[in-house]
């Protein structure tokens, strides 16, 4: 299929797509003309890459990944595993945090225990 349909098949500009050939993370077959031809099996790596793309990662770490036997693959994968559960962590605090400034009683957050502790970098009781 051309570009302007894998890009439309993939949810991103056909640019996008030329970005990525000349990075060398998708790199499509080419029609005798030198158009840019992507298979089905293409198709589905692009949509591969935009997931790896959602949930942080460069492309230079996606490169890496899409082949099981890259060497420093697990590494990257645990990598943004750990960052993936650091943010989580940090935003349930910050949920916890909101949700007892929302019915916090205190006149001003600065007089509240609570509220204090998490604006110092403590974590929020629960």
């Amino acid at each position: 299929m051309k570009i302007g349909m894998a890009a439309k098949e993939a949810g991103v500009d056909a640019h996008v797509l030329r970005h990525w050939d000349e990075m060398g993370v998708v790199v499509p077959d080419r029609a005798p003309s030198g158009h840019r031809e992507y298979t089905s099996d293409q198709v589905t790596r692009l949509r591969v890459v935009r997931a790896c793309q959602e949930v942080g990662m460069s492309l230079a770490e996606i490169r890496l990944i899409l082949h099981r036997d890259e060497a420093g693959r697990a590494e990257v994968i645990g990598d943004r595993l750990a960052r993936i559960r650091s943010q989580r962590s940090q935003l349930e605090d910050a949920e916890r945090y909101l949700e007892h400034v929302l019915g916090c009683t205190h006149d001003l957050l600065s007089r509240c225990p609570d509220c204090t502790r998490y604006a110092s970098g403590g974590r929020p009781s629960s």
